[in-house]
């Protein structure tokens, strides 16, 4: 049993959902729904006490789920009064046994294997590294943590664990899950990304997120309808809103040195798009994309992406040329929010 969170109309909502295993697949199905308001459906009878509406365990119990003594508060915790947080943060955990983890059924394939994208995202999200040389040297006992349960499941899990990231990870997070290095020969690819052409980048992510997207393995049986599913978009935002951290001035003496001195030139990171031309492709007029804020240029640009996605028809040509081409105003608008 798990909280999930789902944004509705631009508003926050959330449910109650636990994964089951359908006999190919371990799915999610909802319990209850929360609402907007989690928060509500939680009594203080006095002091710090609290307690979960009984009718929730009622309705949970009444679905055939067997409620251990904490599941509901774990849901509920981050709802509670921030006061009464405070007050019994310190003893939350005293007296509880260690968690256990929850036996799949019998009928469940045990050795279903754990897909390398979640691989990637556990390993930054737990140690930071963008190297990932590592990963394949991990037990695989470190993985746990990612079985028995359904897509849905993981993807609430790995969003709770994405709030911790800083926005100046952003960027680099999406390079690495997706293994991105791994088309780039250069030495540093792995862990400066910033020295590489961005356009190339930018067609690798296009081509890696669509592959992502359309693979039944990820999935594992979770319905999908052809468009970019709402839990990879995320990634789209994080890829596109947001620019590498920015490198020091060492870093940027290395990268002038390697060019006078072995004759090796980078991709040009600064290839401009003329306005005209821009305007062509994102179909706006050169006045209007001039006056356009980052977050205004980034709403007509995910716009446009999906009409001019190959998977939805589009040509790939195109495709590549809106990408330059936001890639090329976003330099224009810095510090324009």
């Amino acid at each position: 049993m798990y909280l999930a969170r789902k944004i509705i109309d631009g508003v926050p909502h959330f449910f109650i959902r636990e994964s089951y295993w359908d006999g190919n697949h371990f799915l999610s199905r909802e319990l209850f729904d929360l609402g907007t308001r989690p928060g509500e459906h939680i009594i203080y009878p006095g002091g710090n006490a609290f307690y979960i509406d009984p009718d929730i365990e009622d309705h949970l119990e009444t679905h055939g789920v067997n409620l251990q003594t904490d599941d509901l508060e774990d849901i509920f915790w981050p709802f509670l009064k921030p006061r009464i947080q405070h007050a019994l943060e310190h003893f939350r955990h005293r007296g509880r046994r260690s968690p256990q983890k929850q036996a799949p059924p019998a009928s469940a394939k045990t050795d279903l294997p754990v897909h390398n994208f979640d691989k990637r995202r556990l390993h930054y999200l737990k140690f930071g590294r963008m190297e990932q040389g590592y990963l394949w040297l991990m037990p695989e006992k470190v993985f746990d943590i990612l079985r028995h349960k359904s897509r849905d499941e993981l993807e609430q899990q790995f969003m709770q664990m994405e709030w911790q990231l800083n926005p100046r990870e952003y960027k680099a997070y999406a390079y690495v899950i997706f293994d991105l290095n791994r088309f780039f020969s250069q030495s540093f690819a792995a862990s400066k990304p910033q020295f590489l052409g961005q356009t190339d980048i930018d067609a690798y992510f296009d081509a890696e997120i669509c592959k992502l997207n359309s693979d039944a393995v990820f999935w594992a049986g979770m319905p999908t309808d052809g468009w970019l599913h709402d839990y990879l978009t995320r990634y789209l935002f994080l890829f596109y809103d947001y620019d590498f951290a920015p490198r020091s001035w060492v870093e940027d003496y290395i990268r002038n040195f390697i060019n006078s001195r072995r004759g090796h030139q980078f991709p040009s990171q600064n290839a401009t798009v003329s306005m005209k031309d821009a305007s062509t492709i994102f179909d706006e007029t050169e006045n209007a994309l001039e006056k356009m804020s980052r977050q205004e240029l980034s709403r007509i640009f995910r716009r446009r992406a999906r009409e001019l996605h190959p998977d939805k028809g589009g040509e790939q040509e195109k495709f590549v040329e809106l990408t330059r081409a936001y890639d090329s105003l976003l330099r224009t608008k810095k510090g324009r929010s």
